[in-house]
């Protein structure tokens, strides 16, 4: 799979984010504070997850097709991929 300009980016922003909370931690920033720019970051990593897994889904389930082969397989493994990622 080919990664995007989009999902790097994301990696990107999520990798300021961290950077932005360990700078806070350093700075001795207030705990509720830090708080919220690491549960900030977690939500920008599970969206970054579910749009590499659905890139990944639809990519898989159209070479299948095209190959003649049963689909639901590849979309169970995208399923797995999500429920191991919580």
């Amino acid at each position: 799979m080919e990664y995007d300009a989009k999902v790097k980016n994301r990696i990107k922003r999520l990798e300021g984010q961290l950077r932005g909370a360990l700078r806070m931690m350093e700075e001795g920033e207030d705990c509720q504070e830090v708080i919220n720019q690491l549960s900030a970051s977690r939500t920008a990593l599970d969206r970054t997850i579910g749009v590499i897994v659905s890139e990944n889904l639809i990519e898989c389930v159209r070479e299948a097709e095209e190959n003649g082969e049963n689909t639901d397989e590849r979309v169970k493994e995208a399923v797995n991929l999500l429920v191991k990622s919580r």
